[in-house]
């Protein structure tokens, strides 16, 4: 039977991505695409795409469920956290199916600060962070920390490492802060303090159903993209990065999910990194959605990610003996208006002269 699917966010790098997932997945689709910006629609690769009004409109959801039955939709997917955020919260009204989270665990997780008090004290392994309540509270939070490390100073919600940047003295947290609050419209108390992070940077993805893992990946950020011009150096969007076996920070990702929902469905993208010994942290779960990079997980190993999501999403079988996919071996390199490049270690000088002395 082939399934028709719609995706929000149509012509952008995530639903982009993740439309070239699902056509690998080798199974019959009909993939249907949304966008409030015509301009941004005019890119998508979806086989049909339709203009609709931008998720804050009144007419949204109407728009939303024309589309859903003209094309006779089997599953709606979102791509941002937005959507997700509204999709869940509206979800008896959507007339087709969805595959999310509960929406207590969607605002658990888009809110970083309270995931991570709901992480750590369940014993799981997160970063040490404190709210910011005023400029003049900086002072007491940084000695909380160890005295001359690094301090993460960032904005407790919100993609791509918005609003963050490692400082060492209160008067840069205070500076940065004021900025993003004078400029930016972003209030103090939206920024957190965290514990310095120096380790490896991973990132896992995760299917769930009923409280069951079904299917999990991992892979390690090496390079970001426009990570030099970027005040922290960093970004959750890679320029290069790889597959790796990392049972811990499995183990850690499935520690976390167990401990907001014991009957958790949906997809997971897991954000980790090392403290000083060695333990991954997790630092946010984007519940409910692909990363931009899902080709990582969904191009790689014996699974198709994304396939797999929409099978059990619709409640078809699937006999997997192994809820773990390492697919080590393979690196992803991403830049601004090219497709993902997915390689095998082996591949990488294929077709290259090393011209180098």
């Amino acid at each position: 039977m082939r399934r028709r699917l719609l995706l929000g966010g149509a012509g952008s790098a995530a639903t982009s991505n993740l439309i070239r997932s699902l056509r690998a997945g080798g199974r019959p689709l009909t993939l249907i695409g949304c966008h409030s910006d015509r301009f941004m629609l005019r890119k998508s690769t979806a086989d049909r795409n339709y203009l609709v009004p931008a998720l804050t409109h009144p007419g949204f959801f109407r728009a939303l469920r024309r589309v859903i039955a003209r094309e006779k939709v089997d599953l709606l997917i979102p791509t941002t956290d937005a959507e997700v955020r509204a999709f869940t919260r509206l979800r008896t009204k959507i007339p087709c199916r969805l595959f999310l989270p509960r929406k207590a665990v969607v605002d658990l997780c888009q809110d970083k600060y309270r995931l991570n008090r709901v992480l750590r004290a369940r014993g799981i392994p997160a970063p040490l962070t404190y709210p910011v309540t005023s400029l003049d509270a900086l002072e007491a939070l940084f000695a909380r920390f160890p005295a001359r490390t690094l301090v993460w100073c960032r904005v407790r919600s919100g993609s791509g490492s918005v609003g963050a940047i490692p400082v060492k003295r209160p008067e840069q947290a205070r500076s940065w802060i004021a900025y993003w609050n004078e400029m930016r419209g972003v209030p103090t108390r939206s920024f957190t303090l965290s514990e310095y992070l120096p380790g490896r940077d991973f990132s896992c993805q995760a299917l769930w159903k009923d409280g069951a893992l079904i299917l999990v990946k991992t892979a390690e950020r090496l390079s970001y993209f426009g990570g030099g011009a970027n005040p922290s150096g960093t970004s959750s969007v890679s320029q290069l990065a790889k597959t790796v076996f990392a049972p811990r920070v499995v183990e850690v990702c499935a520690a976390a999910i167990r401990a907001i929902d014991r009957k958790i469905s949906g997809t997971f993208n897991f954000d980790l990194r090392e403290n000083a010994h060695g333990v991954p942290c997790l630092t946010e779960i984007n519940a409910g959605r692909f990363p931009s990079g899902t080709n990582i997980f969904d191009l790689t190993g014996r699974f198709n990610l994304a396939a797999m999501y929409v099978r059990v999403a619709l409640d078809e079988p699937v006999e997997l003996r192994e809820e773990y996919d390492p697919a080590e071996g393979y690196y992803t390199v991403r830049d601004l208006d090219t497709p993902t490049g997915i390689f095998r270690a082996d591949e990488l000088f294929d077709k290259i002269v090393d011209a180098r002395e």
